[in-house]
């Protein structure tokens, strides 16, 4: 795709679209974002040197593929009035949580070409997570195409669609566990004496260093954290805590319950 449009200037889209910008993949001339805040436009030009507009119409009349990169409960509201202009070789693609492709076709029609995305915000530092599925127009080599924007500020995985409220469970809303527990960890770095500033540094890196111990080394997780669990040793003293206080129990529920919220988005 020569031209990408950007339907929504939120935190979702701007960091997303930053993650494509920093890669390379389409030039800043050559994308369009529209929304109807005008701070938000401002904003995406002044970092990312964007063309930007407050008429969506323009993004879906100029663009070889857009985003719609709205709240689920706006989606139908905002792209209605596009539907008319939206091309059969045009790449339609949606990140908005719970928005089944069937409801999307119901919008633009059944023989355009949509793709449903669930990205998240570590894109920004190109370190994203998408799950990405599309309808039966979107051919293999489009979607490999899709998959390769993706993949280029972070990773990527097709999937099924059935799947993607797992993905929006686990990825999507997941970088705001992991903040939290960030934070968490710092908070306890600094109750036992070290300096806020420092303490946010040693808990981030360890996550980071952690996650891709997993991601490199293949390893199960559980053989990780095995392998710092020395007997009667420190380590093991704190899993068990966090054993005892339903440390993963509560993760697990999280997860399910965002998932759940994700399906009564659908509906």
């Amino acid at each position: 795709m020569k031209t990408l449009g950007l339907i929504g200037a939120g935190n979702m889209g701007s960091a997303m679209l930053g993650g494509i910008v920093k890669a390379g993949l389409v030039k800043p001339e050559n994308i369009t974002v529209a929304d109807l805040y005008q701070p938000s436009l401002d904003r995406v030009k002044a970092e990312l040197g964007v063309n930007v507009t407050t008429d969506s119409a323009e993004v879906v009349k100029n663009c070889d593929a857009f985003i719609i990169a709205l709240k689920p409960n706006i989606v139908e509201v905002a792209l209605s009035p596009l539907a008319e202009l939206v091309r059969e070789d045009q790449l339609v693609m949606s990140i908005a949580a719970g928005k089944q492709i069937s409801q999307l076709e119901a919008i633009v029609g059944a023989d355009k070409k949509v793709i449903r995305i669930m990205p998240n915000t570590p894109a920004l530092v190109s370190e994203g997570m998408a799950g990405i599925c599309a309808n039966k127009n979107v051919t293999k080599e489009e979607l490999e195409e899709v998959k390769t924007i993706f993949e280029s500020f972070g990773g990527a995985e097709i999937v099924t669609e059935k799947l993607m409220d797992a993905v929006t469970g686990v990825s999507g809303s997941g970088p705001a566990y992991v903040f939290l527990f960030i934070e968490a960890m710092a908070d306890a770095a600094v109750l036992e004496g070290m300096p806020r500033p420092q303490a946010y540094k040693f808990a981030a890196q360890t996550v980071l260093g952690s996650a891709k111990m997993v991601l490199e080394t293949g390893k199960h997780p559980g053989e990780l954290k095995d392998m710092v669990c020395s007997p009667a040793g420190t380590t093991i003293e704190a899993v068990k805590v966090l054993e005892d206080l339903g440390f993963r129990s509560a993760v697990i529920n999280a997860i399910h319950e965002c998932t759940e919220k994700s399906k009564e988005l659908s509906k």
